[in-house]
């Protein structure tokens, strides 16, 4: 379970922060030099052999890395970048000392730190097999099982594909499919749902992004094709217990598809339709950030007001949050498995392939497994907490409880009571909420300059 840091004394947290210190200190060992000899203690030459330009699709736990992009500078946690392509080296597929910038290394979408791919590509010119194309099977390198031998168990190669010498595993990118999971706990599925058709189509997403001076963007227009909230199937709560401890917790997913994504864009836009599930915004909140210019007002037929810069709001949690797919056109790539060029399909269906006998599904089955009895056994250390605690009163979503900001009860102490307005991944953002005196005080001056305010201070922030 994770600590609650807020009861920890002064001198535990100190401790806390010594004990991570002391297990940071080994980090450096990471960039001790790849060797270049081949098993006889030859120096190995890679200008002597062919090369050829391959994309690689790969998933990894993004809770494990300081993000995808390798960085020069150190890092608290190794990059994914950085462990991909030191596998690479070290399996001689490429030249360390060459660096990123000389095999040609692209990706296609990049993830922050703690952010997952279930899709992720990257395109590079690597070492070749000596015989011409088309090569039989038996002559291909089996780059998956290769890699995988190498690489933690945390990243895992799932497919490759040759591809053409011009190929961008960025640029020829049809689309990216991002996914967001939460539970319905405390929201309004109906109203998140109703807000979210709001980002279908090109609209200016600066208000729901992180703006990134470094990167100088003077364009925020994205097209965003599909944004549905879906079931996830099965259930995680496998027991009921969720239920029978006064907590609605089925599983939901975000199912967000656009042809380019701003900085941190899925945890900003998460963070606003978690505002309008619990009630404290309405659904045409979306709309209304995106109306920089007035434009929105014509597409959607609303009084907007023009809102032309970004107010201060906390972007969701990044833990729930995954790239699940990658599309491109099945004239550029051909996904495949190792040695088995005849079950090799086009485009993103990996099929029933087989990964010469590196037991990648049942690696990956067997990491589901575990994480299943996790999570039963959080379920009954709930189970077990409420047979002796009271369950916390439920204020959201709104448009069940009949509650608003305003009209939110006292405490049986009369003490104020606290929300917590959800962040995703089980974080919240605590909040203090008066009732009657906010009502007429903080909450009447924010109410009249409610468009032009963060939708923070719809809860009385300021």
């Amino acid at each position: 379970m994770t600590p609650n840091y807020d009861a920890w004394s002064k001198e535990e947290l100190i401790a806390r922060l010594t004990d991570i210190e002391q297990r940071l200190k080994p980090i450096p060992s990471r960039k001790k030099p790849v060797s270049l000899s081949t098993p006889g203690g030859n120096p190995f030459h890679f200008d002597r052999h062919p090369r050829r330009k391959i994309a690689v699709k790969f998933c990894y736990s993004g809770w494990e890395y300081n993000g995808l992009a390798f960085q020069s500078d150190p890092t608290p946690l190794p990059t994914v970048e950085e462990v991909l392509f030191r596998a690479f080296a070290k399996a001689r597929l490429v030249d360390p000392d060459a660096g990123l910038d000389g095999c040609g290394w692209e990706r296609c979408g990049r993830t922050d730190v703690g952010v997952s791919a279930a899709g992720q590509v990257v395109s590079l010119w690597v070492r070749n097999s000596p015989s011409e194309p088309p090569r039989p099977p038996e002559r291909e390198l089996q780059y998956v099982s290769i890699l995988n031998r190498i690489l933690p168990p945390t990243i895992r190669v799932l497919a490759w594909s040759p591809v053409s010498p011009s190929f961008s595993a960025r640029f020829n990118c049809k689309h990216r499919h991002y996914k967001y999971f939460f539970t319905t706990h405390g929201l309004d599925l109906s109203l998140m749902q109703g807000a979210a058709d709001y980002l279908v189509g090109e609209h200016d997403f600066r208000n729901l992004s992180k703006l990134d001076p470094a990167k100088q963007i003077t364009d925020f227009c994205r097209r965003i094709l599909s944004a549905q909230v879906n079931p996830v199937e099965p259930s995680p709560d496998l027991c009921g217990i969720t239920k029978r401890t006064g907590h609605d917790d089925q599983l939901y997913v975000l199912d967000l598809v656009g042809s380019a994504f701003l900085y941190h864009q899925v945890r900003h836009i998460m963070a606003v339709l978690f505002l309008v599930g619990t009630g404290l915004e309405p659904p045409s909140i979306i709309p209304t950030l995106m109306n920089t210019d007035g434009s929105e007002s014509t597409k959607t037929g609303l009084q907007l007001p023009i809102v032309d810069r970004k107010p201060e709001y906390q972007m969701a949690d990044a833990l729930p949050l995954m790239l699940w797919d990658c599309a491109f056109s099945g004239s550029d790539v051909h996904w495949q498995s190792d040695g088995d060029v005849k079950t090799k399909v086009v485009g993103e269906d990996l099929g029933t392939e087989k990964h010469s006998g590196t037991g990648l599904v049942r690696q990956i089955h067997s990491v589901y497994q575990r994480s299943l009895i996790h999570s039963a056994l959080e379920g009954h250390f709930l189970s077990a907490a409420v047979r002796y605690h009271p369950v916390p009163p439920q204020y959201f979503p709104f448009s069940r409880t009949g509650l608003s900001v305003g009209t939110i009860p006292r405490l049986p102490n009369n003490s104020l009571p606290i929300i917590g307005v959800p962040l995703g991944g089980g974080t919240c953002r605590r909040r203090y909420v008066a009732n009657a005196r906010w009502k007429n005080g903080k909450g009447s001056r924010h109410e009249n300059r409610r468009a032009l305010t963060s939708t923070a201070e719809a809860i009385g922030d300021e």
